[in-house]
C-alpha cells in the first residue's frame, strides 16, 4: 500500500482542521510563523521565500527518504481548493487512486486552471495584492533554475498545492533541488514563479496545453476528477 505524507506550509493561519484528517496520513508541518502552535508538532523554518521555499526545504532533507506520494498544501489550503479535506479522506480510504489518477506522477491540487505569461503581464501584474504593478520575470527565474528562457506562457492551478510521487521527485538529482532552495530566497518573487512552474520543476507536463484548446482559465470541478495531461509515468 503506498504511503503518502502531508506537507503543510504554515504561517499564522488556523490549523484547527488537520484534527479532522484521516488516521493513517503522516502530516509535517513547517511553521514561518511568529505565533506558538502548541496542538501541533511543527519544524520552525525562518520565514523567507514563502511556501516554495517550505516545500524546497522538506524536498532536500527527505529527498532519500520521502512518503511514496507527497502532498504539499499551504497553511489555509481551501481558498484554492475547496474539496481539500474530502479529496484527503478519499486519498486515504483508497491510496491507489493517486497514481490512478495522476499516472504521471504529479497532479496540481486546486479548482482554477489558469494561464500566466512569461512577464507575469496577465496574472501578476494586475494582481491585487501587487500594489506597484510590478511583472513577473517568469523568464529569468526559468534561467536561473534551468539555463534556458523557457515557454512563453505557463498553465497551471492556482494555489501552489500539489501530490508528487517520490519516484518523479528522484528522477532529478538532489543538488537541482538545493540550487531551487537557493532560488527560492535569492530570486525576487520567486513563490509566485514557482507557483507556475512546479510540474517543470518535476520534469512533466501539468496540463495538456491542448484539452485547453486555447481556453486561457478553466474552473474545475472538485478535485476527484483527473487533470487531463500528456505525459504518462508510471508509478506504484
Amino acid at each position: 500500500m503506498p504511503t503518502i505524507e502531508l506537507v503543510v506550509a504554515h504561517y499564522n493561519e488556523n490549523l484547527n482542521w488537520l484534527r479532522n484528517v484521516p488516521k493513517g496520513l503522516r502530516v509535517t508541518v513547517y511553521d514561518k510563523g511568529n505565533s506558538s502552535l502548541t496542538d501541533w508538532e511543527a519544524i520552525s523554518l525562518p520565514n523567507v521565500g514563502r511556501e516554495a521555499h517550505t516545500y524546497l526545504h522538506h524536498l532536500v532533507n527527505r529527498y532519500n527518504s520521502l512518503a511514496d506520494w507527497t502532498i504539499f498544501c499551504q497553511g489555509k489550503p481551501f481558498d484554492h481548493a475547496y474539496d481539500f479535506k474530502k479529496m484527503l479522506r478519499d486519498l486515504v480510504a483508497d491510496p491507489n487512486s493517486l497514481s490512478t489518477n495522476y499516472p504521471q506522477g504529479f497532479g496540481w491540487l486546486g479548482h482554477l486552471i489558469d494561464t500566466d505569461d512569461n512577464q507575469g503581464h496577465r496574472l501578476f501584474k494586475p494582481w491585487s495584492k501587487n500594489e506597484n504593478g510590478r511583472g513577473l520575470d517568469l523568464r529569468g527565474f526559468h534561467r536561473a533554475l534551468f539555463d534556458t528562457d523557457g515557454p512563453e506562457h505557463y498553465i497551471f492551478v492556482l494555489g501552489a498545492q500539489f501530490a508528487v510521487h517520490g519516484n518523479v521527485v528522484r528522477q532529478r538529482p538532489a543538488s537541482f533541488y538545493k540550487r531551487a532552495l537557493d532560488v527560492s530566497i535569492s530570486f525576487p518573487d520567486a513563490a509566485h514563479c514557482f507557483e507556475r512552474s512546479w510540474d517543470r520543476i518535476f520534469g512533466v507536463t501539468g496540463i495538456d496545453s491542448e484539452w485547453l484548446a486555447g481556453r486561457l482559465t478553466v474552473q474545475l470541478k472538485p478535485m476527484k476528477h483527473q487533470l487531463p495531461t500528456d505525459t504518462t509515468l508510471t508509478v506504484k
